[in-house]
């Protein structure tokens, strides 16, 4: 039975999450439709610049993506913190990007005077608003409503695109977070549709290698990594970009079937520092889905999880022990 959003989603254990939408219509989300032949492989250029345009408007950061033939993952991580320091202009300019918002919002950024009574109702939305730029769903909703809306204009019908909900899993530790951002970023090689990471079209490891090969800074839609742990560490991933990418592309090689690879532990310090090995590395990297429901950990963080959403039981505690304890 679906869970209400409430029980998925837990600021409080973590902000990180795994959000995976998928298309119901036999006709493909993006790719060759089989059975027409059609070709709908521009699409995955609108969901990959959608996603990337909604990350400058929300107070929600994107680490990982890849756009499928017919499904969506994408990790995110959402700064309440961000949210809260903004003013009440930096809200409305935001928020109106997306939506008309209210005659209120309207006039007041027209400069327009507003009543002692009419003020009241201002900052209620106001604080609506907020809320809704950093609120996973609303974000999601915002990606996925526009590209259904272009994807039945295209096919001239009318009628649901996507599930009626998307699948989020929190993310409760930095070994859950790197594994799933590993496994989004390796969906077209364990699909055999690419063979490295660098050709992974549609991806965020392609976009930061892309970057990292011209010499260019990090992607700004991208969480940026920011190297290990030290004091004063500004906003990002505390890992070395540079030892993700090899990592990935690592682990690349050994999930495909032509091309003999192995993971060398003394040539990956965020294993170790992950309290990793390979054999669980591989099988996080390939089954992450299928060991974990609607959130990933180590065990005490499972547990803290699950009081704070008031689960009876939460799928995934006996992987939790093997598949990400520490050390």
């Amino acid at each position: 039975m679906p869970q209400p959003r409430k029980s998925q989603i837990s600021l409080i254990d973590t902000p990180y999450y795994h959000c995976v939408s998928r298309c119901v219509r036999r006709s493909f989300l993006c790719g060759i439709d089989k059975y027409s032949g059609q070709s709908y492989e521009h699409r995955r250029g609108w969901v990959e610049s959608r996603l990337l345009f909604l990350s400058t408007i929300f107070s929600i950061d994107i680490c990982a993506y890849a756009v499928m033939s017919n499904h969506t993952h994408i990790v995110l991580h959402v700064d309440k913190s961000l949210t809260d320091d903004w003013n009440i202009d930096e809200v409305l300019t935001r928020y109106h990007k997306l939506h008309k918002g209210t005659l209120l919002t309207q006039k007041y950024v027209m400069g327009d005077r507003l009543s002692q009574g009419e003020l009241i109702t201002f900052d209620e939305t106001v604080e609506l608003y907020r809320k809704r730029l950093y609120d996973i769903s609303w974000f999601m909703r915002n990606l996925n409503e526009y590209i259904a809306r272009e994807a039945n204009k295209e096919d001239d019908c009318t009628g649901r695109f996507w599930e009626g909900r998307f699948k989020s899993q929190a993310l409760l530790d930095e070994s859950a977070v790197l594994a799933c951002m590993a496994y989004v970023d390796l969906n077209p090689i364990r699909a055999k549709l690419e063979k490295t990471p660098e050709t992974s079209k549609y991806t965020s490891i392609k976009n930061r290698l892309q970057a990292a090969k011209s010499k260019r800074p990090q992607p700004r839609t991208l969480m940026p990594f920011v190297g290990n742990a030290q004091q004063n560490m500004p906003k990002g991933i505390a890992f070395s970009l540079n030892d993700y990418c090899e990592l990935v592309d690592i682990t690349g090689r050994c999930i495909r079937d032509d091309i003999t690879g192995y993971i060398d532990d003394a040539q990956c310090p965020i294993l170790v520092r992950l309290g990793l090995n390979t054999t669980q590395w591989l099988t996080l990297t390939t089954e992450f889905e299928k060991h974990f429901c609607y959130a990933a950990g180590a065990e005490q963080m499972m547990n803290s999880f699950k009081r704070h959403t008031h689960h009876q039981r939460l799928r995934g505690m006996g992987q939790a022990k093997v598949l990400l304890k520490q050390g």
